[in-house]
């Protein structure tokens, strides 16, 4: 989501002081299928397990972020800290550790024995018992933290590196025994000391893998050089395709194709906009042999109803662009066909193209309009072939799922009030999937 949804969860729930290093906020636990909201859920899917929040973090403010995966962990971020959770029986997730670490909106990256939480708000200290900052205060620290979890019940605390403006999301792109670290960050916020506009450029972290203590900011390349008068700056994400020193970045207005082929300075490839289409770039998805590319549009910030009937079929939606010889094209456009309430928070979110050869499918979260899986074989003509959508939430109360990845045969959804969803997508074509030995959506290794 835009710095909109941080305004929405600064409140008292997200200034609990614990302790330095972070420990775990809970026993290990095994979840059960637990009853759940009522939901709508289509053929092909399966409803597998539910693991709803636990304290801490099952207060009204601890709102369900990103997802990252390694071998049979899942990590998933909150605005009070991060879960992590055992899914080495996707039936039976069990709830390893839960770390109390307060800061909007904690995307998480995970890379061996590292992890990485983006910190997108004014906090009075780099470390997780330090509670909320002066935005006016260059002292305040906003940033990247990064934990050890070589011992994944109990992560701990290693640094933090401040970012000019924090960081909205983390993109890590793994070297040998130097890692690279993309921080996005949306545009200069009114007050906020060190973060002047328009703040067109992304902050390049390096991480030597012996000694992630000594983590830097290495590079703050600008990436726009002729931007329109008036745009809001910022980049929301980056997506890297390392194999093929490629990346897209998803920015506000535009987005952009990048060669990363030297780690500390991207260069810009190519710039496309889309002013009938798009309004703010989100993300972005590769396919798995590179040919395509999907970019998301998060029209109204995540936290206002983008998929009701009035709404334009072309806004806050997917674009599907093919990319071929260094140029990306546009080929076709998607939007979940299943009209929601005029509650509902409902836009295109995070997602993930799964590795199978012969189809292009992609599941997708869409926020309080659930989990989709779409086809997009024919870009032109791409269609929904299954979806899970819950209730919907009281009025006022924005939801849904945040992130819905799949995984080594299984959807994982991150819901932001009810927690981890799982589900079982039983279309024959998956069962050949690629087995991943970890997944960080925002890397496509």
């Amino acid at each position: 989501m835009k710095r909109l949804m941080v305004a929405l969860v600064l409140t008292a729930g997200c200034t609990t002081a614990p302790s330095t290093p972070p420990t775990p906020a809970s026993t290990p636990v095994t979840s059960k299928s637990a009853p759940a909201p009522e939901f709508t859920i289509t053929p092909g899917l399966r409803h597998v397990a539910s693991v709803p929040p636990g304290a801490p973090f099952d207060t009204p403010e601890s709102f369900g972020t990103d997802l990252a995966f390694q071998g049979k962990y899942a990590f998933a971020g909150n605005y009070d800290g991060f879960t992590v959770y055992d899914i080495g029986d996707p039936a039976r997730p069990a709830v390893v550790t839960r770390v109390l670490c307060p800061a909007g909106q904690n995307d998480v990256s995970v890379y061996n024995d590292l992890l990485f939480l983006s910190v997108d708000e004014p906090r009075a200290g780099a470390e997780c018992s330090s509670g909320p900052g002066d935005p006016s205060r260059e002292t305040s620290f906003e940033g990247v933290r990064i934990f050890d979890i070589s011992d994944v019940g109990h992560p701990r605390y290693v640094t933090a590196v401040r970012t000019p403006c924090g960081s909205h999301t983390n993109t890590i792109i793994p070297g040998e025994g130097v890692h690279h670290v993309y921080v996005s960050s949306p545009g200069p916020m009114p007050d906020t000391a060190g973060c002047p506009p328009p703040h067109e450029l992304i902050s390049i972290i390096e991480v030597p893998a012996a000694n992630p203590a000594a983590a830097r900011v290495v590079a703050t390349p600008t990436l726009f050089t002729d931007r329109d008068p008036g745009r809001f700056g910022g980049c929301h994400d980056v997506t890297a395709f390392p194999a093929k020193n490629l990346a897209v970045a998803a920015c506000y207005g535009d987005g952009l194709l990048l060669d990363i082929t030297d780690r500390a300075a991207p260069k810009v490839l190519q710039r496309v906009t889309d002013r009938r289409n798009f309004s703010i770039w989100h993300s972005a998805a590769f396919t798995p042999d590179g040919t395509k590319v999907v970019f998301m549009d998060e029209l109204g910030g995540g936290t206002t109803p983008m998929c009701t009937a009035d709404v334009p079929r072309n806004k806050g939606g997917n674009a599907v662009y093919e990319l071929k010889d260094g140029r990306l094209s546009p080929l076709g456009l998607f939007k979940i066909p299943r009209p929601q309430g005029e509650t509902e928070n409902c836009v295109a979110h995070n997602g993930n193209v799964i590795p199978v050869e012969g189809r292009d499918l992609m599941v997708q979260a869409w926020y309080q309009g659930g989990v989709s899986v779409w086809d997009f074989t024919d870009p032109a003509h791409a269609r929904e072939v299954a979806s899970f959508d819950r209730e919907p939430l009281a009025p006022g109360v924005p939801g849904g799922s945040w992130s819905a990845y799949f995984y080594n045969g299984y959807i994982y959804s991150s819901d932001i009030t009810r927690g981890l969803d799982v589900l079982e997508l039983t279309d024959p074509a998956v069962r050949g999937a690629a087995r991943l030995p970890g997944l960080n959506p925002q890397t496509q290794e």
